[in-house]
């Protein structure tokens, strides 16, 4: 199989503190900067979080990123915010160039990085889909034998002939989707198109991928729905600060992605100073610290699959009671279920109070993490104080499922949660075929 795209010592940055542009190349840099603003450093105040992507008054969004595609592979690119996705996906649709290495792309490119990229807003529906396909290298007849199965992909039939600027978000990103779908890439490239648009469309899409795929096409796919990334890839690329940090089967990336975000006891991030799950929140009560008791050497929960867990909270303004909620994830995200505590007494102002808190999960084998937060428990109504993302992470073992009288291997088919054994309720219920 012959490489789609091929990718060497790729490397990007930009200059930093730049206020005027001193020559052409200058003003390029910055315009390229104010490009990424959106996925690249200035996202989050990871420039001052990162000290080791900043020299010299540069800051690498991007450093010696090496991997291959090969023709009609589909590839996920997953990492949190910053990490340098869509530089990646720019220099891949040459919005901009590298610093440093290459990239070869061995086909014609449709790319899809944001809403309506690529679309003229005075220009018509019917006219962008026209333009776009003139900008890949297509004739207009091509695009005219093309122009139905796009209006209908995109649903926006009624308004064809309306300038785009009178668009909404998603009837943009629809039209964009269905045009750079449509029009014969060799390699399609998507950044987070499923983030817009309803269920409908979002399955629409992903079906379409598949089908171009299918086809012997290349697909390079960026999303932070890690069901999608799954359901679509076989394989995965993770990006972190800037450099690759694995590149191989999609299961084990979703897995390698999570737990470097994960907070637990050994994380260099204290619950403390871990970042908020919500901006907003008031923070009356807040969590200091967070211990998960009773795991095996594996970080497993033991056989009974009792959960015992420890959290101190503090206050910072007088509240009478709390809540504490968890909902449990499983490794890529996607939530299996929730628990709450009782109404508990709050600390006063200025102390810390340390809750235990036991429940048990009967869950099937695998890794898992939670969601936390806190709630000011009133009779009018309730209030969030604080909530955290990605904490606690924990395993279930096959031993514990296999000691409940379970089967001893768990097809992940099977789903999350072990649902309760089958009983014969009365023996009289069995007959036989010949009665």
């Amino acid at each position: 199989m012959s490489d789609s795209i091929q990718i060497d010592g790729l490397s990007k940055r930009y200059q930093l503190g730049l206020t005027h542009a001193r020559s052409v190349r200058d003003l390029a840099n910055r315009l390229a900067g104010r490009l990424i603003g959106k996925g690249g450093w200035k996202d989050g105040g990871s420039m001052i979080a990162e000290p080791d992507r900043v020299e010299d008054g540069h800051f690498w969004a991007l450093r010696d990123i090496n991997f291959r595609v090969g023709q009609g592979e589909v590839v996920g690119v997953i990492g949190k915010n910053g990490a340098g996705k869509s530089t990646l996906l720019k220099l891949l649709s040459r919005i901009t160039y590298p610093t440093e290495g290459r990239v070869e792309l061995f086909g014609r490119v449709a790319s899809l990085l944001e809403v309506g990229t690529g679309f003229h807003p005075e220009l018509t529906g019917r006219e962008n889909v026209f333009l776009n396909g003139t900008i890949l290298g297509m004739t207009r007849r091509e695009v005219r034998e093309q122009l139905d199965a796009i209006v209908e992909f995109a649903g926006v039939e009624k308004f064809l002939d309306t300038p785009v600027k009178r668009y909404s978000s998603g009837m943009k990103v629809r039209l964009g989707f269905a045009v750079a779908a449509h029009l014969d890439p060799e390699i399609l490239i998507v950044d987070e198109v499923l983030a817009v648009g309803d269920i409908e469309f979002q399955k629409r899409c992903l079906g379409k991928m598949k089908s171009v795929a299918e086809s012997g096409k290349t697909v390079l796919f960026v999303s932070h729905n890690l069901a999608s990334i799954r359901s679509l890839t076989t394989r995965t690329v993770v990006l972190s600060h800037g450099r690759l940090i694995f590149d191989g089967p999609t299961q084990q990336g979703v897995t390698k992605y999570v737990e470097e975000n994960l907070i637990g006891e050994d994380s260099d991030v204290s619950i403390a100073d871990a970042p908020r799950a919500f901006s907003g929140l008031d923070q009356k009560l807040r969590f200091t610290d967070l211990r998960l008791a009773g795991l095996d050497e594996s970080g497993c929960l033991p056989m009974t699959g009792e959960f015992a867990m420890e959290a101190a909270i503090t206050a910072h303004d007088d509240c009478e009671k709390l809540q504490v909620a968890i909902t449990v994830m499983t490794d890529d995200k996607t939530p299996v279920g929730s628990t709450f505590s009782e109404i508990l007494p709050a600390p006063e102002k200025g102390q810390t109070k340390t809750y235990p808190l036991v429940s048990h999960f009967n869950l099937a084998p695998g890794r898992y993490h939670c969601a936390i937060s806190i709630t000011d428990f009133r009779s009018a109504a309730t209030r969030l104080h604080d909530s955290l993302s990605d904490v606690l992470p924990f395993g279930v073992g096959i031993g514990a499922l296999s000691g409940s009288g379970g089967p001893a291997h768990w097809n992940p088919a099977w789903g999350m949660v072990q649902l309760q054994q089958l009983n014969q309720v009365r023996s009289d219920a069995v007959h036989s075929c010949e009665e």
